[in-house]
């Protein structure tokens, strides 16, 4: 089962690593993987709570924005087939 770890969690696992504890440490308390760790030190290394929270909101409004886009690419598409058709 995957645990789900809050932003807050993740950025304090991150700063505890830069005030000096061992990356195996911080895993082995939070029961994740090195790379699971070095993951989310490549996405939240820098970030405060507050930017992490609208780093998520950005990627989740993309993630719609683009499912819009591809609906709309589709429905242009069938509208194209329909008028190219002789009757």
């Amino acid at each position: 089962m995957k645990k789900r770890f809050s932003e807050e969690q993740i950025i304090k696992a991150i700063k505890q690593h830069e005030a000096g504890a061992k990356v195996e440490e911080i895993c082995r308390q939070l029961g994740i993987s090195n790379g699971t760790f070095y993951n989310w030190r490549s996405k939240y290394a820098g970030l405060e709570v507050n930017e992490a929270k609208r780093l998520r909101e950005l990627e989740s409004e993309n993630g719609k924005l683009k499912k819009l886009l591809a609906e709309k690419l589709l429905e242009n598409e069938a509208m194209k087939e329909i008028l190219t058709k002789k009757w």
